[in-house]
């Protein structure tokens, strides 16, 4: 599995970009519309999207919470954001449901 590393851009040169507490580099091929103060998504030292700093956050409290679990600890409020939410089904697949779809 791959996860997903939320990470502000403090430099950019071509398409490689310093980030805030990392000395790696990471490659912007993918997001090239990304700008130095931007957040972006990082999957093995490349960045996929670019993310709000709301987006961020909630992602790092989720790793967060895993780390915590995985060495014994409470959760806490990893996943505050979704206690309340009730499950969505993703827009074409409502659209579907909508129009009595149950399969295929």
């Amino acid at each position: 599995m791959c996860v997903g590393l939320p990470l502000r851009i403090t430099a950019i040169t071509g398409i490689a970009a310093e980030v805030a507490d990392s000395a790696d580099l990471i490659d912007l091929s993918l997001t090239p519309e990304a700008q130095v103060g931007d957040w972006v998504l990082t999957f093995l030292g490349a960045a996929r999207e670019v993310i709000s700093e709301d987006e961020a956050e909630k992602i790092s409290a989720a790793l967060e919470g895993l780390r915590s679990v995985m060495q014994g600890n409470a959760l806490g409020d990893a996943f505050a954001d979704l206690d309340a939410a009730t499950p969505q089904l993703p827009p074409h697949l409502q659209a579907a449901f909508d129009a009595g779809k149950t399969y295929g």
